[in-house]
Order: structure tokens, then C-alpha cells, then sequence
């Protein structure tokens, strides 16, 4: 069969002028229907292909002209459209088109967006396609040669089944697939089995690797056995570990079998390599084909010098076996039947398609347990548009760099408005491939994410492969943003570089570590090592390819020395092979240069779940970069959680970004409103003076732009070398229609018509530091606020924590004997810890009331079960054991019998373990509890959610003369008297207090410190205001006693289960009511209380409602 692509590009402008002539020549739309079809047909022929044409098809609403399998084309009379689509003749054949479509995809059950509709008459073409719920409608285009050659490739590429699009590679290539299942039960065989140390070697290094981008924790105790069996493996138990790196091999090499097959069709006059010819090759033929795959040669030969490199996939080759031979020739013999038109003709389909297809490979909650969260194309659109001033022009000029690149999202869509710009203005394709490949670079610590990117990067480039003028680089390296290769600090390793691998640290000498260096230095150790030079050689040849002279530089050209010793010594180990490459990415970060944007969707993962290798290599970072403001590591911990991606936000912009330069990324919102883990970023200074200006927030928590996920989700933009003034532009994106969620493949238009950005404004709550958590809202309302926002008169405390053991400690009341005992029954439904769940005679003294979350609404707190408290609230530890044994001896034998559990508990071990020497001493008895003080016990507390959509306070009053206890989800105040509860509690509840707190707090975590910036001043019994508001919400208790509530259960993303109560207006309307106007007073009497006007009230009211929203 002739070369589809070399045929179109010899013959467009010939039938361009035929369907011109036709055009000419054509009394009426028959006329030229029937001369167009001949040209068609002829093509076929020397095509030697059916394109299967149906004319005059029957659709369900209409008849097509002409339908050549997945294409609609519609004639209409020669001359007859028009320039633009506004004329009534183009509006009715394009929805004729639009009818023939959906018609076409109800009959044959295609999915729309796999069909294509074309209005042709001999003058204009008008291509229309379909994407989710909206038309992409392209003007009118003349026919001429560019068109003609586009319309041609579209009749082309759908007039085949296997085009390249994410759909199919997913049903051929996904989990539980012939495909997947052959290879990646290969894989894991041969892993399982083998002791070869290189295997071994590489295994261990992509472990470390990848456990520094994922949540290690939560990784290493995934259950994923039903998972793997998708994958054809059957095992009992399954290391998730090995298990991911068998299928991320998998992965990897599909996309370099993908890769090569672009790589040709872009390069080598479109000549894609007959992968079919492959499949003849014998086992070990087969495999040393796949060698020289593995080694780059390929892609050497084809002009890309790092495709690969750095990369552990190639161990395979170490343990290559016939089952292995058999996985690989169904994975080619499938992929063979692809065409690759589909890269010219919808280069919107297969944008990033390698992302989608890995999507779909590892289900979205098994990359959410790893934290990988992949960026919809639609919101980074959006950041690279915050970036440019509200419009990503795509200068090529301008440098732009993603530390943390995933699978390319951010550069391939940067690199396609770059091309968008250089054709607007005109520049040379060879000046656009050199500017790109300079300027648009990605890093990442993920190979897979690498190989991914790289891949994707070259789909980007795509035609502009065949301009390059000598062999490139794709510029997207393997290596750690954060921590780079360091300069050694004594005096032995000063002007020595150094960084770690699992074989141990690799160093260079300081002064061949520039750009123009390290990559001959990398290679000619790779070449030294295959040669295994002697020393004398060696240094000679390492003289000649790099500035260094015998005697001036022996320093250096020993350390270069020891350096291939040890690679020599790994290879004679069996363990060489990638070192050389790992070397050559690692430097990267170090002579990249800076760049005018740094854009990306850094790792959400907490500082305590890396592995602990990597948070002590990091602890110096935090600390230097002012994100550890507190002393002590647990001070640290307990002050909130830390995300690995603040740290990555401040060494990138003091690293990468050049004075002026804009970052923009994808961060978690809690980083503005968390009081301790947020405090330090929000400072917004570099260690060495140099400011940060916040330019721009985009606040999308309440969309939840990543589909089936509730993580608080956020855009940033700042530049780096100016000062950030209060307040900053603060966008709070919400939807316009409530339950209907925004999807992954969503364009930007999609997205933004669906939400209303509410223009807010963020500030730091507390004036006199600028680090506090930031209020936001609408401006008036937040300087209304400020007369009121202030140092509390009150303090606030978490309730009872049991340390993860509810189950032991929360218990049902059966029944009481006659002696006074009581029989109780341990909860143990919804427990995080399974214990045994039994029934037992205990002493009543330590039973008291428990108020848990699910018990609170706004004016109303109904315990619903009981604690066992043994906690000593002066002693700060649990009551001694000999007074447990002699005063509550059933109690203590009902806890002694979960001694190991309540053993095993990490708080326990944390705060009442202590180590001595090489022992652990505890120092509190194994049954102590948590947050427990006096104000455990006050008779009178007000009480809210720490977890809730709105600041729902309570009043909580003793039950026959017992306090009622909190658990840890509840937070607490206590109180000296009944009326200066309610007095607080109406304070509380008032509209000014529940805006303070719903604009600077998180919904997830409404904690103890939110009312420190609420000055409510201290209850006084002599001041008529403050009687007045206990009265009224002493009133308001009595009425929400008589409301019906209709309980909903919202799971969150961290699978906290939250009651959200509303009123049931068919039922309750009066009781509602009469509530309502007890607010409304209460709101009044506040807001005299604290100076507020009735103007400002309504301010904050309207802020407060869209909060609430």
C-alpha cells in the first residue's frame, strides 16, 4: 500500500483544483456531489482502500448525502455558502450536519465525539465536530491545498475502526485486558522469582523514587490483591510495591513501542515502522530488539538523544523468559493495527493521551490512596492564564518551567499555544522547535511520569520534529526539584557535589558541573565502563574530553576517578546500566537556568507520610525556608499538618523563577486558612530578604474540580521580587446548579459557564501579623468585621480523644443490676480499629454522657451514648492503677482486657512512652486518654462541630448532675454559669461571629483557634445586653427542642461522615419561624454589643450568605 501521507501531500493541490473545477463546472448540487465522489474514489483506489461509502444514507432524522463510515459529508449548491456562518444557508446546512450526526451516532452506536460532519460546496468546507454537550464549528475555509490535505485526512483516519484515541487504547490496552493480564503477570512472575542483584538494584531505586511522590504510607499498606487479579495475578498476598512496579513497566513500555511509532511518522517522511514485521522475530531476536530500545538506540538513530535515560523499566531484559517473549507479541500485534493519522487530524483528542489512558489503567481511588491527582486539561488552562495577566499568549520567548511535570499537562498545552502564537506572528517552524526545546522544560522524581511526559512532549511537538536541524533533547528530566545535588560543607568534600542513590552517594567535582559538561562527563563514564579502562587510560581520555589538565587538576580528575571505580565496580556486581543516565538528570535542576514562569500541581503529600529517608534529607529545607516557624519536631506536628507542596512553592521560585517571574500552582486552599501548618508559608519571604507578592487566589473547594474527589483545591499565582499588599484578589468559585459535578474532560468554556466566580478579597485575620490565617469575603464585610475581630475572652479546647480506641471507651447502657452496677455493651460499628465487641459488668462512677458530632445542631445537643473516662484530669495521664484495681476493679479488668490495643495506639506511644537508653518506659498507665483537662468536666459548655459547613454552636448542661463529655470532633468551651453559656452561645451563633469564622476558617477543621480572633468580651451579669442574649438563646433551645430534623450523611475525601441537619419547613414551619426571629433579635443585640451599624450588618449578612452557599 503507497504511504498515505507522502500521497496526500503530492496530490492535494491536484484535487484541490478538480474539486475547484467542479465547482466551476456544476450546474446543481448533484452534478458536484457525483464529481467529487469520483475523486474520491480514485484516491481510494490508488490507496488501495475501502472507505465503505453509503449515499443518500437513512438516518433516524434525515438523509445524509454522502457517509463514508464515521464521516458525514453534506453537498450543497456550488457557490452557495457563505464567508462567515451567520448567513442562513450556512446555519441550515451545518444543522443538518448536526442532526446527520446525532442521527449517526443513535443508529451505529458510536459515541458523537468518534464522528466527524463536513458542508462542502466546491468553494468552502465547514468542519464540524462534537465534544461532550457542545459543537466545535469551525468558518468557512476555502478550498485550496491546506484544506483539501485536511479534509482528505479526516475521510482517512475514520474511515478506520483503530484510530489513535483514548477510548480505544483503554479497551485494548486497560485493566483486564488479554494485553495487560499476558504482560503484567509476566512481569510480576519474573520479579517475584528472580535474584538477580540488578533487578534487585533497580527495583529498590523506583522504590525510593516513587515513594518520595506518593504517599509511602498509605502505599505500603494498600490491600490491592482483587486489583492485581485484573492483571492476571492470583497471588494470596501482593507487595504493592512490586505489584506497581510491574505495571508501571507495563506502562512504560507501551509508551515506548507508541513513542518510536510517532517518532517515524513525524521524522522519516511519514514511513511508520511495520511493527508487524516484529512479530516474526524468535525470542531472543525479540529481545535484543527490545534491548536496543531500552539503550535509546532507536530513538539515537532517529535523532532524540534522551528519550530514554535514567530508566529503571529495562529490567525485564535481565529475566527475559517466554512468557515475557509471548506478553510482548500480543502488546505489538495490537498496537500495529493503529493508524496514526489521528495525530494531525484531532490533535485534541490525543493531547495528553497517555494520561488518560494510565487513568484508566489505575482506578481513581487506588491514584488517590498514592496521591496522584492528574490535572484536568480545563484548570490548567486556567493557571497558565492567571499567569498572563487573565490570557496565556504563549510567548516563546518566555521560559516556563514545571518542577513537578506528572504526565506533561501544563507543557503540552503551553506547548500548544506557543505554536498558536508563533503562527499568528509569523515565526519559522526551525525558530519555534529551538525556542520550545530551550525554553519549555519539565522535571519530575517519577520515571514513569518522565517516560510519560516525554512521550506526550513529543506528540506536542509533533510536525515540528521534521524541522529540527541536528539531534535534540527532550528537556524533561528525571531528578528531584526539591532536593538537588549539594556542595559538601567540611573540608574534605568542599567544591565536591554530591548526591545519594540506593548504592550509595555519587560525586562530581564542583567545576565540571555546568551544562556544557555534565552531559560528556555522563556519557564518556557510561562508554569508560563498557570499555573497562584501566586508570591510566581512563584519566587520559577524561583529560581529553574535559578541561582538565594532569598536576593543575588532579583533585578533580581524581574524584572523576573514584567515581568510575565504582560504576566499574556495579557493573562487575551486575547492578550497572542506568547510573551514568541517573547522573546527567539529577544535575539538571542545576544548570537549567531560571525562567519566567513556573507552573504545575505539585504532590499533595503531608510531611509525616513521606518515607522517613526523605523527611530527614528535607528537615533542613523546612526549617531554612521558615516552614517549621515553631520549635521542637512533635511542637511541629501537632501545630497542623505540612504538605510537601509549600516546600516545593518556595524553593521554586527562590531556585527556578527569575525576579519578576510568576509561579502558578495547583495547592491545597488550607495553606491560607490553617492557623499552624499554613503560618509559615503565609509569611511570603525568602530566607535571604527576598519578597513574594500574592497576585492572584482562585478558591474552587466548593467545585471540586478533580471529578470524585472533595480535596480542597486551589490556584495560586506569585511573583517572585515584590511585596504582597493586603487585601489580594481572591476568586471563590461556586456552581450554578448544586449536584452537578465538573467532569476531568470538561473544556475551560464548559467549566466556566457552569460556575460564578464571586470576586472576594483575602486578608490576614489578625492585622498585626501577617502570618495568621486569611479572612475572606466580600470587602465591606470584612471591614465591617474588623471592629470585632480581636483577642477572645474565651478559650476553646478539643473534646476527648481516645487515640483511635472508641470502640473501647464509647458504651451502650444495657441495663443496672439492684447491687448498682451497670451492664454495658462496647460500639464498635463505624469503629476505625476492629476490637471485639462484647457485653460486661462494670462500676457506674466513671460512665459519663457522650455528645458526639452527629448529636450537635445549631441551639441543640442530645448525648446519644456514654464514655468510660479514666483519664486524671490534674495528672494529665490516666488514674492510677492501683486505685482503678481497688476502687473500679470491673472497669479496669474490662480495659485490661484491650491492653494491646490500647498499647498499640500511636498517641499512646507518643505521649506517654519515653525512651531510656535502649528501653521504652511509659509513664501513664496504658488506658490514658487524650485532651483531657479540667475543662473537660464544667457542667456548662458551649459546643460546635469541628467538622461542619457553618459554625453550629450549642449549649450542653449537666444530665442528673453528671457533665456530659465531648468527644474529639466536637470543640468546647466552658462556662461558669448557665447564662453565660447561652450568652456565649448567642454570640456564637450570631451572623458577624459565623462569618469570622466561615471566611477564615476550613470546613474540615473549625478548631479551638478560631475563636481567638472573635473578641467576645467576657459574660457580665450586672450588663442588661449580655442577660438579654442568654435569655434569647436560652428561648432558642426551647424551640429547636420541638424541630424535626431530616439527617443526610455527606461522606467527605477523608471518609469523615458529617450529619448535616436542615429544618422541615412542611412540618416545623412555626417553630422555624419563631427561631428565625429569635436570630434576628439575637443578630440585633450582638451588634450593639459590639459597636456594629445596621448598614454593616447587612454587609456581612450578604457576605455570610454566599459563604454559606
Amino acid at each position: 500500500m503507497m504511504d498515505i501521507d507522502s500521497y496526500l501531500a503530492e496530490h492535494s493541490e491536484y484535487i484541490a483544483e478538480k474539486i475547484q473545477e467542479a465547482c466551476k463546472t456544476s450546474k446543481n448540487e448533484a452534478e458536484l456531489r457525483s464529481k467529487i465522489t469520483s475523486l474520491i474514489e480514485h484516491l481510494a483506489s490508488d490507496l488501495k482502500l475501502n472507505l465503505n461509502l453509503k449515499e443518500e444514507y437513512t438516518l433516524i432524522n434525515g438523509r445524509a448525502d454522502a457517509v463514508y463510515n464515521r464521516l458525514i459529508i453534506e453537498y450543497e449548491p456550488p457557490m452557495s455558502l457563505k464567508e462567515n456562518n451567520n448567513y442562513n444557508s450556512n446555519r441550515h446546512a451545518i444543522d443538518q450536519v448536526k442532526n446527520y450526526i446525532d442521527g449517526l451516532a443513535r443508529l451505529e452506536r458510536h459515541k458523537p465525539e468518534r464522528l466527524a460532519g463536513i458542508v462542502l460546496d466546491g468553494n468552502y468546507f465547514i468542519f464540524i465536530r462534537k465534544k461532550e454537550d457542545s459543537w466545535n464549528i469551525d468558518p468557512p475555509i476555502k478550498v485550496n491545498e491546506s484544506s483539501v490535505n485536511h479534509f482528505l485526512k479526516l475521510l482517512l483516519s475514520l474511515s478506520k475502526e483503530l484510530a489513535l484515541i483514548p477510548d480505544n487504547l483503554v479497551r485494548d490496552f486497560g485493566e483486564n485486558t488479554l494485553v495487560s493480564r499476558k504482560v503484567v503477570s509476566a512481569f510480576f512472575k519474573a520479579l517475584t522469582s528472580t535474584t538477580n542483584p540488578k533487578v534487585k538494584t533497580l527495583f529498590e531505586q523506583w522504590s525510593t523514587q516513587f515513594s518520595e511522590v506518593c504517599d509511602y504510607e498509605a502505599t505500603s499498606k494498600l490491600k490491592i490483591e482483587s486489583f492485581a487479579k485484573k492483571f492476571g495475578i492470583n497471588d494470596q498476598k501482593v507487595d504493592p510495591f512490586k505489584f506497581f512496579f510491574c505495571l508501571h513497566t507495563y506502562y512504560a513500555t507501551f509508551i515506548k513501542l507508541l513513542a518510536i511509532q510517532i517518532v517515524y511518522y513525524y521524522t522519516m517522511s511519514r514511513l511508520v515502522t511495520d511493527a508487524k514485521k516484529i512479530l516474526n522475530l524468535g525470542s531472543e531476536e525479540f529481545k535484543k530488539y527490545m534491548e536496543n530500545i531500552e539503550e535509546g538506540g532507536i530513538f539515537r538513530e532517529l535523532g532524540i538523544l534522551n528519550f530514554i535515560e535514567g530508566d529503571f523499566f529495562s529490567w525485564y531484559l535481565e529475566v527475559w523468559n517466554d512468557e515475557i517473549y509471548q506478553g510482548f507479541k500480543t502488546l505489538i500485534s495490537t498496537l500495529s493495527d493503529y493508524s496514526l493519522v489521528t495525530l494531525d487530524v484531532d490533535p485534541d483528542t490525543t493531547r495528553d493521551l497517555l494520561k488518560k489512558l494510565y487513568q484508566h489503567l489505575m482506578p481513581r481511588e487506588l491514584r488517590h490512596n498514592l496521591g496522584e491527582y492528574y490535572t484536568p486539561d480545563w484548570l490548567a488552562e486556567r493557571l497558565l492564564n492567571m499567569l498572563d495577566e487573565g490570557n496565556f499568549k504563549g510567548d516563546p520567548d518566555k521560559r516556563i518551567l514545571d518542577p513537578a511535570c506528572g504526565s506533561g499537562t501544563f507543557l503540552v498545552i503551553a506547548i500548544k499555544k506557543i505554536k498558536d502564537y508563533a503562527r499568528r506572528n509569523a515565526i519559522s517552524e526551525e525558530r519555534l522547535l529551538e525556542k520550545i526545546l530551550s525554553n519549555v522544560v519539565g522535571f519530575d522524581l517519577n520515571p514513569l511520569a518522565v517516560i510519560s511526559t516525554r512521550t506526550n512532549y513529543l506528540f506536542a511537538l509533533g510536525e515540528l520534529l521534521k524541522y529540527r536541524k541536528s539531534e535534540i533533547r527532550i528537556p524533561v528530566y528525571l531528578c528531584d526539584s526539591i532536593i538537588t545535588p549539594q556542595e559538601g560543607e567540611d573540608l574534605f568534600t568542599r567544591n565536591i557535589i554530591k548526591f545519594n542513590t540506593v548504592v550509595g552517594p555519587f560525586q562530581v567535582p564542583k567545576n565540571l558541573v555546568k551544562a556544557q559538561y555534565i552531559d560528556i562527563l555522563a556519557d564518556f563514564l557510561e562508554e569508560a565502563v563498557k570499555l573497562s579502562l584501566n586508570e591510566e587510560e581512563f584519566k587520559k581520555k577524561l583529560c581529553e574530553k574535559l578541561p582538565l589538565i594532569p598536576k593543575r587538576d588532579d583533585y578533580d580528575i581524581d574524584i572523576v576517578f573514584r567515581l568510575y571505580d565504582r560504576l566499574l565496580t556495579l557493573e562487575r556486581q551486575g547492578i550497572n546500566g542506568i547510573w551514568a543516565r541517573i547522573i546527567k538528570n539529577a544535575f539538571a535542576p542545576l544548570f537549567v537556568g531560571e525562567f519566567d514562569y513556573v507552573v504545575g500541581n505539585p504532590p499533595w503529600v503531608n510531611w509525616e507520610s513521606l518515607p522517613e529517608g526523605y523527611r530527614i534529607e528535607t528537615k533542613n529545607l523546612w526549617f531554612k525556608y521558615g516552614l517549621f516557624p515553631h520549635g521542637g519536631m512533635d511542637t511541629i506536628l501537632g501545630s497542623g499538618k505540612k504538605d510537601i507542596s509549600m516546600l516545593m512553592t518556595y524553593i521554586a521560585i527562590d531556585k527556578y523563577l527569575k525576579r519578576n517571574g510568576r509561579l502558578g500552582f495547583v495547592i491545597t486552599q488550607s495553606v491560607f486558612k490553617t492557623a499552624g501548618s499554613g503560618q509559615g508559608f503565609r509569611k511570603f519571604k525568602l530566607y535571604d530578604g527576598v519578597t513574594i507578592k500574592v497576585v492572584h487566589v482562585d478558591d474552587m473547594v466548593e467545585i471540586n474540580p478533580f471529578e470524585g474527589v472533595g480535596n480542597r483545591t486551589a490556584i495560586i499565582i506569585l511573583q517572585k521580587g515584590q511585596s504582597t499588599k493586603y487585601p489580594v484578589p481572591y476568586n471563590y468559585w461556586v456552581k450554578k446548579i448544586k449536584g452537578k459535578s465538573i467532569k476531568d474532560n470538561m473544556t475551560l468554556d464548559d467549566v466556566l459557564s457552569m460556575t460564578t466566580l464571586k470576586q472576594f478579597y483575602a486578608e490576614p485575620v489578625n492585622e498585626n501579623d501577617p502570618t495568621s490565617p486569611w479572612i475572606t469575603g466580600r470587602m465591606k464585610a470584612i471591614r465591617a468585621v474588623r471592629k470585632i475581630i480581636g483577642k477572645s475572652d474565651y478559650t476553646a479546647h478539643e473534646g476527648v480523644n481516645t487515640g483511635g480506641a472508641n470502640a473501647v471507651y464509647w458504651v451502650e447502657i444495657i441495663d443496672q443490676r439492684p447491687d448498682g452496677l451497670v451492664i454495658v455493651s462496647n460500639i464498635t460499628e463505624g469503629a476505625k480499629r476492629k476490637v471485639e465487641s462484647i457485653q460486661t459488668v462494670i462500676e457506674p462512677d466513671l460512665l459519663y454522657p457522650l455528645l458526639r458530632g452527629r448529636d450537635v445542631k445549631r441551639w441543640r445537643a442530645e448525648p446519644s451514648a456514654w464514655i468510660i473516662m479514666v483519664q486524671d484530669p490534674i495528672k494529665r495521664r490516666g488514674i492510677d492503677e492501683n486505685v482503678m484495681k481497688d476502687k473500679y476493679p470491673k472497669t479496669y479488668l474490662y480495659l485490661k482486657r484491650f491492653e494491646k490495643v490500647l498499647r498499640e495506639r500511636a498517641a499512646f506511644n507518643r505521649y506517654f512512652t519515653r525512651k531510656n537508653g535502649i528501653q521504652m518506659l511509659e509513664i501513664g498507665p496504658f488506658y490514658s486518654m487524650f485532651d483531657v483537662g479540667d475543662y473537660t468536666f464544667a457542667p456548662y459548655k458551649v459546643v460546635w462541630k469541628y467538622v461542619a459547613s457553618d459554625f453550629i454552636c450549642s449549649v450542653v448542661e449537666p444530665i442528673n448532675g453528671r457533665p456530659v463529655i465531648q468527644n474529639e470532633k466536637l470543640m468546647l468551651v466552658a462556662c461558669e454559669s448557665k447564662e453565660e453559656a447561652h450568652y456565649l452561645c448567642a454570640m456564637c451563633n450570631s451572623s458577624p461571629a459565623r462569618f469570622i469564622v466561615l471566611g477564615y476558617g476550613v470546613s474540615t477543621q473549625l478548631a479551638p483557634h478560631l475563636l481567638e480572633n472573635i473578641c467576645i468580651p467576657k459574660f457580665d451579669p450586672k450588663n442588661k445586653l449580655h442577660l438579654y442574649l442568654s435569655e434569647l438563646s436560652q428561648k432558642a433551645h426551647e424551640v429547636a427542642k420541638n424541630i424535626k430534623y431530616n439527617d443526610k450523611e455527606v461522606k467527605t475525601n477523608k471518609e469523615i461522615i458529617e450529619s448535616i441537619f436542615e429544618y422541615s419547613d412542611s412540618e416545623n414551619q412555626e417553630y422555624n419561624n419563631d427561631l428565625k426571629k429569635i436570630e434576628e433579635e439575637i443578630d440585633k443585640v450582638s451588634t450593639e454589643i459590639w459597636g456594629l451599624t445596621e448598614e454593616e450588618l447587612k454587609d456581612i449578612k450578604i457576605s455570610l450568605t454566599e459563604l454559606i452557599e
